[in-house]
């Protein structure tokens, strides 16, 4: 089984202080030991939390990210930290999910990623966002992310 590269990295195996900000949030990348082979990598924040900009009350969501790497994977302690950074940040519902996803992109231009954002009604009303940077490669495995969709009492 071929090492991965960790010289590079700034946080793992150390305590690590979260960013204030997921602007200051530090994300941080290996290499992949499998460039060319489409596999595909799914991260599930089941208890994502950010908070409304216009109230300030928390909105809590469960977020899956999927992503068929190229060159880099994403270093989960970093991923983590990063998603944690939003705690005590205001945005929307769809800012938070898209920036995620587009920060991924830049730091590892992947072959392909999507996000899916559930979000937890506030007001009754569930905002859900989803975004993917393209068609999936033929033949990779993709399973369904799983989350059903918000029915209340139903």
């Amino acid at each position: 089984m071929p090492n991965t590269d960790v010289s590079s990295l700034s946080m793992l195996g150390q305590q690590t202080e979260t960013a204030q900000s997921p602007e200051e949030a530090v994300l941080e990348k290996v290499p992949s030991n499998y460039a060319g082979t489409d596999y595909v990598v799914r991260f599930t924040a089941p208890e994502f939390t950010s908070l409304c900009p216009m109230t300030g009350q928390p909105d809590f969501a469960h977020i899956v990210i999927d992503y068929i790497p190229g060159e880099w994977l994403v270093e989960s302690k970093s991923l983590k930290l990063f998603l944690h950074s939003f705690r005590n940040h205001g945005a929307f519902h769809e800012d938070c999910s898209i920036y995620i996803a587009k920060r991924i992109v830049g730091l590892l231009d992947p072959r392909w990623l999507r996000i899916g954002a559930y979000w937890y009604p506030r007001g009754g009303i569930p905002i859900d966002v989803f975004w993917q940077t393209g068609k999936p490669p033929e033949g990779v495995w993709l399973p369904e992310q799983g989350v059903a969709t918000y029915r209340g009492r139903g």
